[in-house]
């Protein structure tokens, strides 16, 4: 009987508590084989987001390389996001050093070499897209050598978690998401609002990952202390919010999306106001003759799948799988 190839993936991260969960939902995919995890400054700054990458692999008992890419966004002055993950990005529980350390070849042109050696593999970028902005730039013929392009980030059609108009992701790099967008990667975006409401690891759910009594199910709820207080102060909403392992769930079953739709998507740079938001052009409003004489030009980005909805129960599922 012939054993199943295993799907390659490739991992673009600026590695903080829900991201550290992604990985080991992807880490520990029966299906799959992580080729490479690159790093790029978002959460934490590019060093102590690659400290945490392999802290990560390590913890999981894997053997997958890390680089380092990008330390701050093409134009813009670097914003971390320590006031939700903590100081070291995982809510600062002082876990050791990792024993491994990371690759010398920079992250971006490890993304470049890694599409051309696997074609057709599934990237998954759960930070600013800064790393993949300069690939795409550097070496445009990749877009159309990636089978899947999973981005967590956005906010299409509703409010930001950083901004009332955009995502952190977005926010933080726009000029990066809108090359991005715009380069022909066949783009699936996995908004914010995926991880609000009944997709947040509540109480209850939180006490069951812990009486699996594993190490991964008690790192995975320990480095998230911090980010589900933040949680809290900015939406109410008690319990872990997990944007990057929602993402990570929908790369590794799409099923799990239960609608889905494709338009053309733009990202603001100009407006200080609305700066990265994801603009989706849902009722195609752009094409529409009737409208050019108040809105002239037709977005400037491409098309992309937009995932409006998720199976809250499924996502759950698979998160108890990784961790038990």
């Amino acid at each position: 009987m012939l054993t199943p190839v295993p799907r390659t993936f490739l991992i673009d991260t600026d590695t903080a508590s829900d991201d550290a969960v992604a990985l080991i939902m992807a880490l520990r995919a029966p299906d799959v084989r992580v080729a490479a995890i690159t790093v790029v400054a978002g959460n934490v700054e590019v060093q102590q987001a690659t400290r945490n990458a392999l802290y990560t692999v390590e913890l999981c008992g894997a053997s997958v390389p890390v680089y380092a890419g990008a330390e701050r966004p093409l134009l813009r002055t670097y914003e971390n996001a320590t006031w939700f993950h903590g100081r070291d990005g995982l809510g600062d529980h002082n876990y050791p050093a990792p024993r491994q350390a990371a690759e010398n070849l920079h992250a971006v042109d490890t993304i470049i070499e890694t599409i051309e050696a696997n074609p057709g593999l599934v990237l998954v970028t759960l930070g600013p897209l800064t790393n993949v902005a300069l690939a795409v730039s550097k070496r445009p013929g990749i877009a159309a050598k990636v089978g899947r392009c999973v981005v967590m980030g956005g906010a299409p059609c509703c409010e930001g978690n950083v901004t009332p108009a955009a995502e952190y992701n977005i926010w933080v790099d726009p000029e990066a998401a809108r090359i991005v967008i715009g380069s022909g990667l066949p783009v699936e975006l996995i908004g914010w609002q995926l991880c609000r409401g009944e997709a947040v690891v509540g109480e209850s759910e939180i006490a069951h990952i812990q009486g699996f009594n594993t190490k991964l199910a008690h790192f995975a709820v320990e480095c998230n202390s911090h980010a589900r207080a933040a949680y809290k102060i900015q939406t109410g909403e008690d319990g872990i919010s997990l944007p990057d392992p929602v993402a990570m769930c929908v790369a590794l079953d799409p099923t799990v999306g239960t609608d889905w739709s494709e338009h053309y998507i733009d990202v603001e740079t100009q407006s200080e106001l609305t700066r990265g938001m994801t603009v989706v052009d849902r009722l195609n409003v752009a094409g529409d003759q009737r409208n050019r004489a108040v809105w002239a030009p037709a977005l400037n980005g491409r098309k992309a799948k937009v995932c409006w909805s998720i199976d809250n129960r499924r996502w759950k599922e698979a998160l108890y799988a990784a961790l038990r």
